[in-house]
């Protein structure tokens, strides 16, 4: 994978939810590093030399064609980075029937739909690497997040499960768990707060490293897991959260 200089130079990269934060950091950090882009979003990204398919990723004819465009394009798909996302910011008692098949569709669907349709093109052509982005709230449950916390649960699950059937073709999957990250998504949680900037402050507080994540701590790791030098990772789970949940919250 990459022939030059860079690690990605004329690997075929195909990246969702690439048009706004950690997606779009994602996307430009692959530009940068060589790659063939072809990026699945609602909305174009600002990514220069991306190719950009329209794409609502919880539909799985739309999921396949995005696949296909980079197979169309450049012969193959050697890398797949899930990053569509979406939340709804309820308990379980006060979330809708469509709020909860919003977030599921997207969330897990959305990374179903994608994963078999990369699995399949790297089958065909000996194997590539998915990195599926989750969340901390998969493992342990932001409040009031409830049918997001359950989505990232099942793409942590669905991580492990394409690493175990899929490894002998040649695919590595893994997944990074994002926590507390400045992206919208996240200023949206805030606003529920009474206090929103109050709310930040606390949150940043909590965190050993003492500030929250950019999108592009989380573009780093995504890119490493996705290169030949992670060759014998597979099937793990990364939290990327600045220490958030390494330590007991009692007595801290």
């Amino acid at each position: 994978m990459g022939a030059g200089n860079a690690r990605f130079d004329g690997s075929s990269v195909v990246v969702t939810g690439a048009s706004s934060g950690i997606g779009l950091a994602i996307a430009r950090r692959f530009a940068a590093e060589g790659a063939l882009l072809t990026l699945g979003s609602r909305s174009e990204p600002d990514v220069d030399g991306a190719t950009w398919v329209a794409t609502d990723v919880a539909d799985p004819a739309q999921a396949d064609a995005l696949v296909a465009a980079a197979v169309d394009a450049h012969g193959r798909c050697d890398v797949l980075v899930n990053c569509a996302g979406v939340q709804v910011e309820k308990t379980i008692a006060d979330t809708t029937d469509d709020e909860y098949a919003l977030v599921m569709g997207v969330n897990v669907g959305g990374t179903f739909n994608c994963c078999r349709a990369a699995v399949q093109a790297m089958c065909a052509t000996g194997g590539g690497s998915i990195v599926n982005v989750g969340s901390i709230a998969g493992d342990v449950a932001d409040r009031s997040m409830a049918a997001y916390d359950a989505s990232k649960g099942a793409v942590h699950a669905l991580t492990r499960a394409i690493a175990v059937d899929h490894g002998r073709d040649g695919i590595r999957c893994n997944a990074v768990a994002p926590g507390w990250t400045q992206t919208v998504m996240v200023d949206d949680a805030f606003d529920l707060a009474d206090d929103p900037e109050a709310a930040r402050a606390a949150a940043v507080a909590m965190h050993p490293v003492g500030r929250l994540g950019v999108p592009d701590d989380i573009a780093g790791l995504v890119l490493w897991l996705a290169s030949d030098e992670a060759g014998f990772v597979s099937g793990s789970v990364f939290a990327i959260d600045g220490g958030l949940t390494a330590g007991s919250p009692v007595g801290g």
